[in-house]
């Protein structure tokens, strides 16, 4: 596993212990996972906007084949 750091401003890292301790984990654990979330979200929904427009527009698609 690869590490980085960043600078933040303290007032964000309270918010960020804050949130972490609230949940009950770290807060690397609460990044990594935001992270995590992060990366994965835009691909789900570009593939869920794909699919409803090919289906929305499948009659059109198979006209002008």
């Amino acid at each position: 596993m690869a590490a980085i750091t960043i600078n933040i401003p303290e007032e964000q890292l309270q918010q960020l212990q804050v949130m972490a301790q609230a949940n009950g984990i770290s807060p690397e654990e609460l990044l990594r996972a935001t992270i995590e979330d992060w990366l994965n979200y835009p691909k789900s929904d570009f593939e869920q906007a794909a699919k409803y427009v090919l289906k929305k527009n499948s009659e059109l698609y198979r006209r002008l084949a």
